[in-house]
Formats: C-alpha cells, structure tokens, sequence
C-alpha cells in the first residue's frame, strides 16, 4: 500500500507543470540507499567536498547517525562540516564542539571542520531586503564543493528544518547566525535574543543566505534530505519530543527548494493513523509559516516549487 501511495504521488506530480526540477526518492534508509540516490543526482562530489551535516545536541537522539552517513562521506572523501551555534549549549564554543562530534562519533568516520573555528566571512548575498551580506564560517572557501545532508524534521522556530535551514542558518557562523535570526538587526549572537526578527522576516533572510550559499558553490552541491525520526523538533533540542510520524524515506535533488517543498508534501499527504501522524508536525510548520521559507526562496530565484518525485527503487 505504501509503494502504491507513493507511485500515485509520484505520477500527479509529474504531471502538474512545466520547467520542473527534479527530485529523486528512496523509501530504503540505509547507508547502500543514500549512495544510491547520491548516484541518481549524476553530479559528482570532485575536489575538497564538504558533507554539511548537524552533528546535534548532547542528550538528542534523532539526529543522522555516523553509520548511516558513513559510506557516502567516505566514498565522497568528504569532511563533515560544521558552525557554531547561536544559543549557549555544547555547540557554542569551538572546543566543546568538537568534543560532541567526538562523542557523537562523528570524528571517527571523517575529517570534522568547525568552520568557524577561526573566524568568519562575509559572502554576498543577491536578495538584499534584510540582509545586505551572509556571515559564514571562514574555511568555507577551502571546499570545492558541498554536500547539503540534512536530517528532515520539524524546528521550533521554522516550523521545519530541511535543505534551507541546514543550508542558511547551518553554514552560517555563530554570528552570522544571530544575523540571520535578527534579519539583519545584529552580528552579535550574545544579544540576538533581545533582537529577534518578526516572523517572515527571519524566514526570508533563512531563504536569502541559503541562497548566498548556494551561489557561492554554483552547480557544486547538491541536496539530500533523510526523512526518519522525525520530532517536531530540531535537532539542536537536547530533549526533542519523540517522533510521531513512521519513517519515509531519502530524498535527493540538485534545488533545495524543490526537495524541501517535496519533503513538505509527503508529509501532508499522510493520513493521520495509529504510529503515524502528522498532525503535531503540520501544526508545527503552520503555526511558524515554515512554507514562506521555500515560497520566499522560489520568489528570489534559488529554486522551483514544481517538481517531478521520481522513485529510484523500481
């Protein structure tokens, strides 16, 4: 019953326009599995590759395991990548960082970068309406390309976390955080809290720098979204509520607004049952307009909201 769901979803979505990107599935989340959709993309990982992950709080329990990612990290010589946060926690210093991604066993599967470790930079950004640069981890120029590989799940503050966050806020530095978080307001992530932005505008500027990242990189990246232990909250919760929704499956595209929209629409297309519903999750994206991020990031050019779900598992 669930390959057939997901073939008729497959089919209305390939019919429902033109210029559509496309966006490759596998229902398997298996180490094998996330090579295989890697492989459907046809885009190579070539020179330096950084595999930007969320290596998660301590105590957290959702985030993608070192086992799952580790055959594609290996095959890509990869290095998982990472930035401080913006909020007080394990994440917030350089050194207790790099333990948690010791500790979370991160560090024996691949070379492991705090971005900012030691410093940051400014990098252009195209849509200037809230911010008028992206504050990013400063090794980021020593990769040649990235691999977006972000754990698909609910955020208490976009409503969902998917390609965009991790691509946004996850590349940002700490700073360039909270000058995300304050759509422009502050570079300094001691006193972003007292300075959040209204909602839309936090949301716009998540869209704004992924797309400044994305711009750095031009066609060298590509997005891979894991749809398991999905929590109606991030993976920077420490204690997230346990999962509500079954397992999906691995999705994969070159537009990260294609494959976050179509992430979204699996989603919804769930009919609420025993072990699997939706419904905390969706109330989740709705209550914090999570979409606008996606519909804002199709406006300013990043991606289309129209696209082929194609299954690699025929």
């Amino acid at each position: 019953m669930k390959k057939l769901l997901l073939s008729s979803f497959c089919a209305l979505a390939a019919l429902s326009g033109f210029a559509q990107s496309k966006v490759y599935m596998t229902e398997e989340i298996t180490p094998e599995a996330l090579v295989k959709v890697y492989e459907a993309l046809g885009r190579s990982a070539t020179g330096k590759v950084a595999v930007k992950i969320s290596t998660g709080e301590p105590n957290g329990k959702n985030f993608l395991q070192p086992a799952l990612i580790k055959d594609l990290v290996q095959k890509t010589g990869g290095t998982i990548v990472e930035c401080n946060t913006a909020y007080e926690g394990r994440r917030y210093r350089t050194e207790d960082h790099r333990q948690v991604c010791i500790d979370h066993g991160f560090a024996a599967i691949a070379p492991v970068d705090i971005m900012d470790g030691e410093g940051e930079i400014r990098i252009p950004v195209q849509d200037t309406l809230h911010l008028k640069y992206d504050i990013v981890g400063a090794s980021l120029p020593d990769y040649d390309f990235m691999i977006g590989l972000s754990h698909f799940k609910g955020h208490q503050m976009g409503g969902f976390g998917g390609a965009l966050k991790n691509l946004s806020i996850g590349v940002a530095s700490g700073n360039g955080k909270a000058y995300i978080h304050s759509a422009g307001q502050t570079e300094n992530r001691e006193e972003v809290w007292g300075k959040v932005a209204e909602q839309d505008a936090f949301l716009e500027s998540m869209a704004a720098s992924a797309q400044a990242v994305a711009n750095h990189f031009g066609d060298n990246i590509l997005y891979i979204n894991v749809m398991n232990n999905m929590s109606i909250d991030c993976d920077c919760n420490g204690h997230p509520a346990n999962p509500t929704i079954k397992d999906i499956g691995i999705l994969a595209s070159t537009d990260p607004v294609a494959l976050d929209k179509a992430c979204v629409d699996l989603i919804y297309k769930i009919i609420p049952g025993e072990g699997n519903d939706p419904r905390a999750l969706i109330e989740r994206i709705e209550n914090m307009h999570g979409i606008h991020t996606v519909e804002y990031a199709e406006k300013i050019g990043l991606g289309s909201t129209k696209y082929e779900l194609i299954s690699i598992d025929r």
